[in-house]
């Protein structure tokens, strides 16, 4: 039952390792960015994050509000 405990722990924590080796063992380590504003293929396309999109349809509607 130790035995398994422990290879557990040892499987756990390697795995930790082995998925922040860029993070832990770089110069500039950080996380990547995930957020779909930063993504430069989804900007070509025109696609933003969903609160940047609906800010932006709220400016539209209270601008055409305005004009009448």
């Amino acid at each position: 039952m130790l035995y398994v405990f422990l290879f557990s722990i040892f499987l756990i924590a390697l795995s930790v390792l082995l998925l922040g080796f860029r993070v832990f063992f770089s110069k500039n380590g950080t996380f990547p960015d995930s957020h779909i504003g930063s993504n430069e293929q989804l900007k070509r396309k025109g696609i933003d994050c969903m609160s940047s999109q609906d800010l932006q349809e709220q400016n539209k509607k209270n601008i055409f509000e305005l004009s009448k």
